[in-house]
């Protein structure tokens, strides 16, 4: 018994101490990050994109459809999710991996201006760190416009516009529901669900959408 006591102190010792050397790398390379480009200028950058949209402009279906895709508590929380995060731990430590984010909108915004795509602990501790500071720069709104207007849709288009034209050949505003839950799915994996490259998996990744807005209570209808 006492020999299984010492085991667990020393596993929960090595815990913390990995743990506390991960988020302090964390923070060092966030701090670099910032220096190198401020939040503010960061989201000066996007909106001087000549096709940046305003929230203002885009469906309100397309909207309710990214947050219930990609963070259904995004008006809730404060930068990061604490209920998905340690849902994303648990399934990680259960792999030994990273296998899953449980990334907010805000730290998807943060990861896609300030790092790479890497999946490693260091750089999502600094993505934590960076998604405090762009909540405290910008309002919920803004961070959800600049969002939109920077993830990737595949097939080179890097905004919700530009998505819109290529794909459907119209603006975002005259975006009908079947094409505002299609473009929603995109971002996940713009190389597999791109619509023109891969219909049928675009189509599919589409239900995946309609049945999360269906769990958010956002939508009643059934889009073929």
């Amino acid at each position: 018994m006492k020999f299984l006591k010492r085991l667990f102190a020393i596993l929960f010792l090595a815990v913390l101490v990995t743990g506390g050397y991960v988020f302090y790398q964390g923070y060092q390379d966030y701090q670099e990050a910032l220096s190198r480009m401020s939040v503010e200028e960061m989201g000066q950058q996007i909106q001087a994109n000549p096709n940046y949209t305003k929230l203002e402009e885009l469906p309100e279906l397309y909207l309710k459809a990214v947050l219930s895709v990609e963070d259904k508590r995004f008006y809730q929380h404060p930068g990061v999710d604490i209920i998905a995060t340690g849902r994303a731990i648990l399934n990680d430590i259960r792999a030994m991996a990273l296998v899953e984010g449980g990334s907010t909108i805000t730290q998807q915004l943060a990861k896609n201006q300030y790092f790479t795509q890497d999946k490693n602990f260091f750089r999502k501790a600094a993505e934590f760190f960076m998604a405090f500071e762009i909540e405290r720069i910008f309002d919920k709104n803004t961070i959800l416009e600049l969002y939109v207007n920077s993830i990737f849709f595949g097939n080179n288009y890097h905004c919700v516009k530009e998505a819109s034209l290529g794909y459907f050949g119209k603006l975002p505003a005259d975006m009908n529901e079947d094409e505002c839950t299609l473009l929603a799915g995109i971002p996940n994996a713009p190389s597999v669900y791109n619509p023109i490259a891969n219909p049928e998996l675009a189509r599919q990744r589409q239900q995946q959408v309609l049945r999360k807005m269906e769990k958010c209570g956002d939508l009643t209808l059934e889009i073929p």
